[in-house]
């Protein structure tokens, strides 16, 4: 018995087509009948009559044949429409029962599960048959059947969240893919990956590892997530390759802390006398402390001492102010005011983030497998740059002249201004993770490929020098004509900091 396959849609287009050509004869047929049915003679002569009688017999028979085609051209056309609408109607009434005899077949089918998987999931919590759910966000896959059933698939993590494990299979089936780690959030690593679930024990493949998530952009050097790990094959199987690890943060720029300061000890003031004795230098700050003032110079008749030189600024502080100048009590000059302190080194840039390291493949089947490829390593991010260097401090105000004489007394003159300071160091570039271990094979069975590391961040940028302090002021002459003590001049700006050095790859 032969078999015929009808398409119901393929039949109304036919009949559609059919009709188009009728139509088309029609009209031409129509067209023509004026001039072949009525035909006039060529002349008043008896022959010329006849022929064109005989033509005009010829024109009125092909019209009548015309029509007798154009009514069984309409029969045919009617009955490929008829046998469209049949098949078509054949068709969904067949189909009705086909649809209820699956659904029959289909709640007989979970009746049947629900039967024998019902004292296991009393006793044990897990089906005989059947595949694990797929977890929620962050959440493990459930495990699949005791003997038959993939694991679920571990959920993805959200913001900070890790990713969800896979679930592994029972007797025969695959374990389920462990879910990504979630973005960072502000001040946090990249969250790592989930486990890839383990493949049956008789035959399965392991789960693929889930990727380490990266941490957050600017997260200070926060280093990315791990890669999950592939879940092993027990004796047929392939395990999972491991997860790639994310992606560092960038280093946090180096921030100098921000006025008012501590200060450092000023320096202690010279002793007076027929030669005054310099001011004491500042003391040196710690870390944000400003370099303590200069001392100032001692009183003399004769030579007045010079101020003290400013301490320097702790690291991300300004120097400290020169010295005052002593007085001089006759028309000799007074002292000097002491230099500024330098400025503090700008305070450095921050490390990058180590990129997260891959995971490791799963092992293979003990009697027959590949093991999994290891996971690549995140890449590191670059280190912050370093701040700027701080303002050297002020020069000393020159001593004062105070002589009654009548000749004139000079002022003693400003000390110079501070060097700025050295602009802090560029961070360190972070490290690239180490790539994942690839997975051990079977007896036979070849060993997973590690995973390839990842690429270092460059180190930070320098920062710039700080600018040199001011000049300090003279001091103030005496007697007629006495004069002011010279200003001081500006100190030079400091030195560009060094760059930070770049980390090492994976």
């Amino acid at each position: 018995m032969s078999f015929v396959l009808v398409t119901p849609e393929a039949l109304s287009a036919a009949a559609a087509d059919t009709a188009r050509i009728g139509s088309a004869i029609n009209a031409a047929t129509t067209a023509a009948a004026a001039q072949t049915t009525s035909v006039v003679a060529a002349a008043g002569d008896e022959v010329s009559a006849a022929v064109a009688t005989l033509f005009g017999t010829y024109g009125q028979t092909y019209q009548a044949l015309a029509a007798q085609a154009s009514g069984l051209h309409q029969q045919f056309e009617n009955a490929l429409a008829a046998a469209g609408s049949s098949y078509a109607g054949a068709e969904a009434a067949s189909a009705a029962p086909l649809q209820q005899t699956q659904a029959a077949f289909s709640a007989v089918e979970q009746n049947v599960l629900s039967a024998v998987n019902a004292p296991s999931l009393a006793l044990t919590g897990r089906p005989l048959i059947g595949n694990g759910a797929d977890g929620g966000p962050g959440q493990a896959g459930g495990a699949g059947g005791w003997l038959y059933g993939n694991g679920g698939n571990g959920g993805n993590g959200g913001p900070g969240q890790a990713g969800g494990g896979g679930g592994s299979a029972g007797l025969l089936g695959n374990g389920g893919n462990g879910g990504n780690g979630g973005p960072g959030i502000p001040g946090g690593p990249g969250p790592t990956g989930g486990n890839g679930g383990n493949g049956g024990l008789l035959f399965g493949n392991g789960g693929a590892g889930g990727n380490g998530g990266d941490a957050y952009v600017f997260g200070n050097g926060q280093p990315g997530g791990s890669g999950g790990a592939g879940g092993d094959a027990y004796l047929l199987g392939t395990g999972g390759a491991g997860g790639h690890g994310g992606l560092g943060s960038v280093g946090a720029a180096g921030t100098n802390p921000s006025a008012p300061y501590l200060q450092a000890a000023s320096g202690t003031d010279g002793l007076s006398g027929s030669v005054g004795q310099p001011g004491g230098a500042g003391a040196d700050g710690n870390p944000g402390q400003q370099g303590g003032t200069g001392g100032t110079g001692g009183t003399s008749g004769v030579a007045a001492g010079s101020g003290g030189t400013g301490g320097t600024g702790g690291v991300g502080a300004p120097g400290g102010t020169g010295g005052t100048g002593g007085i001089s009590i006759s028309p000799n000059q007074a002292g000097g005011g002491g230099t500024g302190g330098t400025g503090g080194i700008g305070a450095p840039g921050g490390t990058g983030g180590h990129g997260g390291d891959g995971g490791a493949g799963g092992r293979g089947g003990l009697l027959f497998g590949v093991g999994g490829a290891g996971g690549a390593g995140g890449d590191g991010l670059d280190g912050g740059p370093g701040a700027m260097g701080l303002t050297g401090g002020t020069g000393g105000h020159g001593g004062d002249n105070t002589s009654s004489a009548t000749r004139p007394g000079v002022g003693g003159a400003g000390g110079y201004g501070g060097t700025g300071g050295t602009g802090g160091t560029g961070g360190t570039g972070g490290n690239g993770g180490n790539g994942g271990a690839g997975g051990a094979g079977g007896l036979f069975g070849q060993s997973g490929a590690a995973g390839a590391g990842g690429t270092a961040g460059a180190g930070g940028a320098g920062g710039t020098g700080g600018t040199g302090g001011v000049g300090g002021t003279g001091g103030t002459g005496a007697g007629g004509g006495g004069r002011t003590g010279g200003v001081g001049g500006d100190g030079v700006t400091g030195a560009t900091g060094a760059s930070g050095q770049p980390g090492a790859s994976g």
